[in-house]
């Protein structure tokens, strides 16, 4: 059974061992002022491990079955908050401007519009940009589309995947999309909905690292979405990254980074539309 024992405060020393086990398999850089959320995230683990001390946990990753542990240590430290229309101007550029230039093209050519969430997490980005382009859909006239959305966190894809959210965490623009595009639950989901059909088929999830050599997705995407994903890695990894994805983009595609991202210091040939939207030429 787990340990209901809480683990001793983490050690410095501790501390740039797990910070460095990290960086080399995710290439997230943990600084010094993120002992306190570490500490805090793997706490849970340690107990389910009935490991009493970080020390423990570092011999743990330093053994033989070291390599089974990094999936739930990178699991625990990439988890993020997020929720249903995040950053909305994003989501309005992708409605009234990105479709707009986007669509007649595709339409024309019978293509597909491609969109990308690189750093999904718990499904809630990719879920709204499926409602958004259904609704573009239902104005416009329909249109083949398709989403794909990817994390590093198996644990936190499986969640995006079930695509079942507390009704606390749904908070829709239209008050009419709730019943459109969710599932309200019953009995043991009560107070919970789900993700509806009609959506959940449009996105394609796949666990990967985004600094791996390939990427399981689709070339050519039209739009690619990674928010709040850069302020984790150093000046290199965030160069190596953008060349990376933008690799991926269409011409003419645009990448989006979060409100508290730019692209300042890096070196890239998009163009700067608005904050934290850029367009490859």
């Amino acid at each position: 059974m787990p340990s209901t024992l809480e683990p001793q405060q983490i050690s410095r020393e501790s501390y740039r061992f797990i910070a460095e086990k990290v960086y080399e398999h995710s290439r997230i850089r943990l600084g010094d002022d993120k002992q306190a959320l570490v500490s805090g995230r793997l706490a849970k683990r340690l107990r389910a491990l009935n490991l009493d001390s970080y020390e423990a946990y570092c011999a743990l990753l330093n053994s033989a079955k070291g390599t089974e542990e990094i999936g739930p240590l990178v699991d625990s430290i990439s988890t993020n908050h997020t929720h249903f229309f995040r950053e909305i101007e994003h989501l309005n550029f992708v409605r009234d401007e990105a479709l707009k230039f986007w669509f007649p093209q595709v339409t024309r050519k019978r293509e597909t519009f491609k969109f990308w969430s690189a750093a999904c997490s718990s499904g809630e980005e990719p879920y709204t940009v499926a409602i958004l382009l259904a609704e573009y859909a239902r104005t416009h006239g329909t249109f083949n589309w398709q989403i794909e959305a990817s994390d590093i966190s198996s644990q936190i894809l499986a969640k995006a995947q079930a695509a079942i959210y507390e009704e606390s965490r749904i908070a829709m623009p239209q008050p009419e999309w709730l019943s459109r595009y969710f599932q309200k639950g019953t009995g043991d989901f009560a107070g919970s909905y789900r993700v509806k059909d009609c959506l959940t088929r449009q996105v394609k999830f796949h666990r990967l690292n985004l600094l791996q050599a390939h990427y399981p997705v689709q070339p050519n995407q039209h739009v690619i979405f990674c928010r709040n994903v850069m302020i984790y890695f150093d000046t290199a990894t965030q160069q190596e990254l953008v060349l990376k994805l933008i690799g991926q983009l269409a011409p003419g595609g645009y990448f989006v980074v979060g409100h508290s991202e730019s692209l300042l210091g890096i070196k890239h040939p998009l163009k700067s539309v608005k904050p934290g939207v850029y367009r490859k030429e």
